[in-house]
């Protein structure tokens, strides 16, 4: 693996969902941003976008930050929108960039017009509150923290 490339871990109730290996664009020691073309198989339709081979995911991960942001482009380039993770802060190593999910996502329109949040159910059911209040209560102010941002247009102070 050379010095501009990492694998991102993405892991879930303690388990590895999906793992790519990704170009690091940018790594300040807070916020790490890497690209990936589409890792999962096949396509996905989650009703609002789809996401698909050939698509490009520009990431933002952040070390002390409860979310993960990607950007999300066609593969000709067109900007689909923001999906967002509601993560605990990454945690990057050597080669590696491990990001936790827990469950909520927030996902953002290329028009900025559709703000959703998502999974809310999931998240009251997988138990985070009772075994972890404290990070149960991190990721719910997270997400609203990035419903806000993508309600008044603040995701590219974010991401610039």
């Amino acid at each position: 693996m050379s010095a501009n490339s990492v694998d991102v871990v993405l892991v879930k109730a303690g388990r590895t969902k999906l793992r790519y290996p990704a170009e690091v664009i940018r790594d300040d020691g807070t916020r790490m941003t890497v690209r990936a073309p589409w890792a999962a198989v096949g396509a996905r339709d989650f009703g609002f976008v789809r996401f698909e081979p050939g698509d490009v995911f520009t990431e933002h991960y952040w070390r002390d930050r409860w979310y993960a942001v990607k950007e999300v482009r066609s593969g000709n380039g067109a900007l689909k929108g923001w999906y967002c993770d509601i993560a605990r802060p990454a945690v990057a190593t050597a080669g590696e960039l491990v990001c936790e999910d827990l469950d909520l996502d927030l996902w953002l329109s290329a028009d900025g017009a559709t703000v959703l949040r998502l999974d809310e159910d999931e998240f009251a059911e997988s138990g985070l509150a009772d075994r972890d209040p404290e990070a149960a209560e991190n990721a719910r102010r997270a997400l609203d923290e990035l419903e806000l941002l993508a309600r008044d247009g603040g995701f590219s102070a974010l991401l610039g």
